[in-house]
């Protein structure tokens, strides 16, 4: 696929880069987010799109006078869940064979992409459509599937701007929240053959439903995520604005769900309470558009193959540690990104993961074990703005504060190992704040040091060594020439 100037220009960086949403390759939090602080058009993209969906919200949640109580009531629902996943993980599967479906059971990435690509292989298929599901980005299916020879045709119109701009997704609802229509329009004229194509709306959606209309006719096989499944009837929910999955879901011959053990519902009714929190937290709506059920197979109605790939990759692992089990309630409603102050200014990509935001923040670090992403914990002012809005009341910034806390223990017996400068200047600063007379000493020696650094409006702008991270984002005033103590004394001398 060609890739031109203005891609780059979306996401703000050169020319022939793109976004990295692999943890174990992308850069630190700090340094990734940089180049976004720099480019004012996404930043701007992105203030208007979460204002408009945080307005929306706002309007619809206010109409709900038993608002709390729902958000009581889905953090339970969850909660229970997570606390019985087992028991229902099996009441699941017992169901959905029952009804015609086979379940698989993928302990990792690497073995959920192996079973797709087996059942793709009995198809004899060589392109697949696809409903947007951020678990299959989880697991790179889709470099995966192109690397064994099958094309995977995104349907979702955000995610096909975003698949034919080689971009990556910067949002969990509304993946190309940080791109314009003008940009819209230059990808679908470049990849469509449209050198005609304005970039009125409705030119735009002509043309994506003319592309997707030979998809959903010709190509039999379709991959889906799952926004819940349904222990008590072994039933899958897809939820979408734009009736691209309902498309995948009954005109292929083989259906694919990929879906992560937590999304588990133990009971049918239970939807009644969860439909109702993410439609509003996610897009501002009182119900979706489109919301799709479907058990096993039925023989001449939609697919007659139907497997689901039920994944762990980590979450098992944050099942098993109590105050951290919370971040598995998440029902990617994305309400905690549009509230956040740090997505606002960042976007999506400079969290290096499919999973942006306060939710990423969180969820990221745990899924690779804190090997990679150790710097997403800190990516957060902890104001506690995402925990307000959440709608099954995921305690985000207590979850960060522990995170925070394994990332400083790892980073000591590091430093321990290495004699890191941190490390040392952090011993130096506790023995100096034990002892009065020596704080005062290096209070009166800093304040002559600095003095060269200090500019003529008493700010001090830039610093040598490790001092300038701190200046490189923001200033410091320099020190007084005199301390409150020293100031105190003398009141006393002269009194």
């Amino acid at each position: 696929m060609s890739h031109g100037p203005a891609d780059d220009a979306i996401a703000g960086r050169a020319p022939g880069d793109r976004p990295v949403l692999d943890p174990a390759l992308a850069p630190p939090f700090p340094i990734a987010a940089l180049p976004v602080l720099r480019n004012l058009q996404l930043r701007k993209n992105v203030a208007h799109a979460t204002d408009v969906i945080q307005a929306k919200r706002a309007h619809l949640v206010a109409e709900k006078t038993d608002w709390q109580q729902l958000r009581t009531a889905a953090a339970g629902i969850r909660t229970h869940a997570l606390e019985n996943l087992g028991a229902y993980l099996e009441q699941f599967e017992a169901r959905c064979t029952a009804a015609g479906g086979v379940v698989h059971w993928a302990a990792d990435a690497e073995e959920a992409r192996r079973i797709i690509l087996e059942l793709l292989r009995e198809e004899n298929a060589t392109e697949v459509i696809k409903i947007k599901t951020m678990t299959s980005a989880e697991i790179q299916l889709n470099p995966f599937l192109e690397a064994d020879g099958i094309r995977a045709s995104e349907t979702d119109l955000a995610e096909i701007i975003l698949q034919l701009g080689n971009d990556e997704p910067s949002h969990i609802v509304v993946p190309a929240l940080h791109v314009n229509r003008g940009q819209v329009r230059e990808i679908f004229a470049r990849t469509m053959g449209l050198p005609e194509l304005t970039d009125d709306p409705e030119a735009l959606t002509a043309a994506a439903r003319n592309y997707l209309r030979k998809k959903f006719l010709s190509v039999p096989t379709a991959i889906s995520g799952a926004n819940f499944l349904i222990a008590e009837t072994g039933s899958v929910a897809v939820v979408e604005s734009e009736g691209n999955g309902r498309m995948c879901l009954t005109l292929p011959r083989t259906l694919i769900t990929l879906a992560g053990i937590e999304k588990v519902l133990p009971r049918f009714q239970d939807l009644e309470v969860m439909l109702q929190m993410l439609a509003r937290s996610a897009t501002g709506e009182r119900m979706n558009p489109y919301t799709s059920l479907w058990t096993g197979v039925r023989r001449g109605d939609g697919p007659q193959n139907f497997h689901v790939v039920l994944l762990d990759n980590g979450r098992s692992a944050i099942l098993a540690r109590e105050r951290q089990r919370q971040t598995l309630r998440c029902i990617r409603c994305a309400a905690c990104m549009n509230a956040c102050p740090v997505y606002r200014q960042t976007g999506g990509h400079a969290y290096g993961s499919v999973y942006p935001g306060p939710i990423g923040a969180i969820l990221t670090p745990q899924l690779t074990g804190m090997r990679y992403a150790k710097s997403l914990p800190y990516a957060s002012s902890l104001c506690g703005a995402c925990y307000e809005v959440c709608p099954v009341k995921i305690n985000i910034p207590e979850i960060l504060i522990d995170l925070r806390a394994q990332v400083t223990d790892q980073e000591r017996h590091e430093a321990v190992r290495l004699f890191d400068p941190m490390y040392l200047g952090m011993r130096i600063a506790n023995l100096l704040f034990a002892r009065a007379w020596l704080f005062h000493a290096a209070q009166r020696m800093a304040r002559i040091g600095l003095r060269v650094f200090t500019q003529r409006d008493g700010w001090i702008h830039s610093l040598p060594g490790m001092g300038a991270k701190w200046a490189q984002s923001r200033d410091l005033r320099g020190l007084p020439r005199q301390t409150f103590h020293e100031w105190w004394a003398r009141r006393k001398e002269v009194k």
